[in-house]
């Protein structure tokens, strides 16, 4: 379960899996079936001989095809000889941060092999729950992961925060891999679970600029802070996290009770494998704004309350929005309410990464922004 949550963080654009071989498409059929039941969005590619109800003709060559989707998708699993995907995906990849995940698979489905963006883009939770779906072995060759430990862009994906200095990954990783003294420091108010950190020693920091002097005082470290830049020069690898801005969305019928609103944001932090500590801020329709079931969880939750207009709502366009609800609409003028205001409230860049979901007559909803 706990595979499929990471996964679901971080997959809200398409999965595309590729197979050039009858037997190929056989096991990318399994590997659709797998992805499916965890609510992912799946295609499957294969050439035109090849393709039976639901698969879509691979009409162009494998590079060029490639070539057009890499930037398009959260990742590509391609059912192949690693040499082929890892030949044709090269010219394409620019950056661990933004490259989509990339796993092999072979025709017969034996083996699932991580082979790029395995931390920050998810390659390792999708091998892993590839794998675990069809009967395969799980391949997955990152140092950090042989030896039991996390990297920094795992721990960026965990803590949902953004890498701002990529160049420093290799270094810090090299000293968390080799056992070295490491140090996370968190600064203004920011919070972050603690028991999702392992090996480094936990300081805060009120002041912004003693974040690198603290991090001196160790062989390397982490500094999470949402100022743009620090001040000082830092003597050891330090990788750099911003947080990025969560909201949860909520939409509830007349005699929703505290308890209740309570119960359905659990529920959904639960859900999207995400601690309360991380949220920002609860949001809702602006009719709610005298609903003192709703003021009141808010409060018992220590998140700030933002109201959104229907007009707002209404006018509000995205890709991750589900269907809309006619019942809905008939009752308030808008088709949905709680994965519009998430995404409202989140900002800048905003993705679902828990799409609606109904709680005792509650619908919830997260989303994550810049």
């Amino acid at each position: 379960m706990a595979i499929v949550k990471a996964i679901m963080m971080l997959s809200h654009r398409d999965i595309a899996v590729l197979a050039l071989t009858r037997q190929g498409v056989k096991t990318a059929v399994k590997i659709k079936d797998v992805l499916g039941k965890t609510e992912l969005k799946c295609t499957v590619f294969a050439p035109r001989k090849y393709t039976q109800k639901g698969i879509i003709p691979l009409d162009k060559k494998l590079r060029e095809f490639v070539g057009e989707i890499s930037d398009k998708v959260d990742a590509i699993v391609a059912v192949m000889a690693t040499g082929i995907i890892v030949r044709t995906i090269a010219p394409y990849m620019k950056s661990k941060i933004s490259d989509p995940a990339i796993v092999g698979v072979d025709d017969f489905g034996r083996f699932v092999i991580s082979l790029l963006s395995g931390h920050y883009g998810g390659a390792n939770e999708l091998t892993r729950l590839i794998a675990y779906g069809i009967g395969a072995i799980p391949v997955i060759t990152t140092a950090s992961d042989v030896i039991g430990k996390k990297s920094v862009d795992e721990l960026a994906r965990i803590l949902h925060c953004d890498i701002k200095n990529p160049e420093s990954l290799a270094a810090v990783n090299s000293a968390i891999v080799n056992g070295e003294r490491l140090v996370m420091v968190l600064t203004g108010d920011i919070k972050v679970s603690i028991n999702k950190i392992w090996d480094f020693e936990i300081k805060v920091t009120e002041r912004a600029e003693r974040a690198i002097e603290i991090v001196n005082d160790f062989d390397a470290g982490i500094i999470i802070t949402k100022e743009e830049m620090l001040q000082g020069e830092s003597k050891k690898p330090v990788t750099i996290l911003k947080p990025r801005k969560i909201a949860i969305g909520i939409g509830s019928r007349k005699d929703v009770s505290e308890n209740e609103v309570m119960e359905a944001v659990n529920f959904a932090l639960t859900q999207a494998n995400i601690p309360l500590e991380r949220v920002d801020c609860l949001a809702t329709i602006e009719v709610k704004k005298d609903s003192l079931s709703i003021i009141n969880a808010a409060k018992r939750l220590g998140l700030n309350l933002d109201f959104i207009s229907i007009d707002a709502l209404r006018s509000f366009k995205h890709e991750d929005l589900s269907p809309d609800s006619k019942v809905v609409e008939q009752k308030i003028g808008v088709g949905g309410v709680c994965e519009r205001v998430a995404l409202m409230v989140a900002g800048e860049k905003a993705k679902l990464i828990l799409k609606k979901t109904k709680v005792k007559g509650l619908a919830v909803a997260i989303a994550e922004g810049e």
